[in-house]
């Protein structure tokens, strides 16, 4: 089993394209308007910025969050949570073992927060 859809929420389906083209590099799968669905495939999952749906929180995975979030700021898309390491993974449980866990949160173009995570080899201080 694995997850097919995400649906987020979408003020304006126009503003909502340029926005996760940007994000995803590349154009949205498919329009449906009306009734007010955009699809973007990202990985085998899709996402769906819809009018009607309720927003949600959802994780991109990114090569480098530091490096995204940089790409990010300098087109103004406000950063609510700066790249900050948030585990490291000692194991293969949740991510690649000996790897730290970067995470940074921003504002979507409809103001719902999304989430870009990377993991990277484990840096000692």
């Amino acid at each position: 089993m694995e997850i097919l859809q995400v649906a987020q929420h979408a003020d304006n389906l126009d503003r909502a394209a340029a926005f996760y083209e940007a994000l995803l590099g590349g154009p949205p799968a498919a329009r449906f308007d009306p009734p007010g669905l955009l699809f973007f495939n990202v990985g085998r999952s899709r996402l769906l910025l819809e009018t009607a749906a309720a927003p949600a929180l959802i994780y991109l995975q990114v090569d480098d969050v530091r490096v995204t979030v940089d790409a990010l700021r300098a087109r103004d898309v406000e950063i609510i949570d700066a790249p900050h390491v948030i585990f490291t993974h000692t194991d293969d449980t949740l991510g690649p073992a000996g790897t730290d866990e970067w995470m940074a949160f921003i504002r979507d173009s409809e103001g719902n927060t999304v989430g870009l995570v990377s993991h990277e080899p484990r840096h000692d201080p």
